[in-house]
């Protein structure tokens, strides 16, 4: 599913807020005419085609995706744009529209890779996050959970990480 994800993602999601169904159509339709080619494994790559969705921008959040289905969850819309106190919008992973809810994939690389936290100290960087966090959950009225890798070894993992913010599929 990551591949996948990441396929169509290169073609249709180009940057943050900015998605082309066309061309994630486009892409997908080019790989079901690969899929005819051989009936080994057909049902299954037309299936993960359908789930596949290039606005998942990590592993982590195809992984996630997968697990929310698990769980019974409708499918998430990705990458919500939020307007932000500066105006500028600030974007959240998951919203579980049917829970009423934020979910965030949270990968340990934006805090500990020096090139992606911009020359900011971990600690502005969690400060960041923190605020950003609560505009969100203060603007929409929504809970916000956060998991990480750990939280998805399983579907009652995570959704055991989820039930304890409250979260739960309708």
């Amino acid at each position: 599913m990551c591949a996948l994800d990441a396929g169509l993602r290169s073609v249709a999601a180009p940057e943050p807020g900015v998605f082309r169904p066309s061309a994630a159509e486009e892409r997908r339709e080019h790989v079901r005419e690969i899929t005819l080619l051989s009936a080994h494994g057909r049902t299954r790559a037309q299936r993960s085609l359908t789930f596949a969705d290039g606005r998942a921008q990590l592993p982590g959040e195809s992984i996630s995706r997968i697990r929310l289905a698990e769980l019974g969850f409708a499918a998430p819309d990705l990458q919500v744009a939020i307007p932000g106190p500066s105006g500028r919008d600030c974007y959240v992973d998951f919203g579980l529209d049917d829970a009423r809810a934020w979910g965030e994939f949270d990968g340990e690389t934006k805090y500990r890779d020096e090139a992606l936290r911009s020359g900011l100290t971990v600690e502005e960087v969690l400060l960041r996050e923190k605020q950003r966090e609560d505009w969100i959950r203060g603007c929409t009225h929504r809970p916000m959970a956060r998991w990480q890798w750990t939280h998805l070894r399983t579907a009652d993992t995570l959704a055991r990480r989820l039930a304890a913010f409250g979260i739960r599929p309708s």
